[in-house]
């Protein structure tokens, strides 16, 4: 074999090894890139904490004209999605149960020694307890401030619904009516005898003559949020209510009744975001 076929067989040797080596290098860069798509499409999307839509609470009331127990439950309106946890607005459903009281009611102790159960402590010239089952529906904007840990958020609350009267007559024992004596024109001068008054005839007296009274009501307030975690419910408000009934109320003796109730209130209450 001639020098120039040793030559040539050389190149071909060489061009062969050279071909297979990036035949190789091709597959494997072939393989990487499937491989980091496969990644990628199997890797999660990353994901924020979970969005809060709703917050329920208890609280109680102390009106200037009695008191109430109420229930809220929120729906969470966020502004944007940035800021979807700040509460900015919340669509608000409220149940209510409230007792009203004048304010010349005075418990006193009967100045006689009673014969029957009752207790010797009354309230004199009291002729009706009065109560209200109320359902509510508004909302709560925030005007300052957020729910951060350390801070206090401001919001103004709106409230308007439906309101079932409950007015029961208040009996008490006087000597004379072993089985109690409720007010009425024909036994108003015993009624209001301190000295033949025994004490009260307790809740559960009168009940069986319950009479229902539909109303509405409406109330707004500030109410202010202490809480120091975004799932928890602590706040306060201070407000003004009014009730409106489909006829007069009285709850003192010589007293004109009147359809409507004014209060100012504060209010406290705790509960929880989810």
């Amino acid at each position: 074999m001639n020098r120039a076929a040793r030559i040539w067989i050389l190149i071909l040797l060489c061009s062969i090894s050279a071909g297979q080596s990036c035949a190789q290098v091709v597959t494997k860069s072939s393989d990487t890139s499937k491989h980091a798509i496969k990644q990628i499409h199997q890797t999660p999307a990353s994901k924020g904490p979970k969005p809060i839509r709703h917050e329920m609470s208890v609280g109680i009331r102390l009106n200037t004209d009695g008191w109430s127990a109420f229930a809220d439950l929120g729906k969470i309106k966020p502004l944007d999605m940035k800021r979807r946890d700040m509460f900015y607005k919340v669509r608000l459903f409220q149940l209510e149960m409230t007792e009203k009281k004048d304010p010349r009611e005075q418990k006193i102790t009967a100045l006689i020694a009673g014969s029957t159960s009752g207790s010797p402590k009354y309230i004199y010239a009291k002729i009706n307890n009065f109560y209200a089952l109320k359902l509510g529906v508004g909302f709560m904007k925030m005007l300052a401030g957020k729910p951060d840990p350390g801070a206090v958020s401001i919001h103004w609350l709106g409230v308007i619904g439906a309101s079932l009267g409950m007015l029961k007559p208040y009996y008490i024992y006087a000597a004379g009516y072993p089985g109690g004596i409720k007010y009425s024109p024909e036994t108003g001068s015993d009624f209001l005898n301190q000295r033949d008054i025994e004490g009260s005839a307790g809740f559960s007296k009168g009940l069986g003559e319950m009479q229902f009274i539909p109303g509405g009501h409406l109330k707004t307030a500030l109410h202010f949020d202490f809480s120091a975690n975004r799932k928890n419910v602590i706040g306060a408000e201070a407000g003004v209510n009014v009730e409106y009934y489909s006829q007069a109320i009285a709850l003192m003796a010589n007293q004109t009744g009147k359809p409507y109730f004014a209060d100012m209130y504060v209010s406290f209450q705790f509960g929880r975001r989810w």
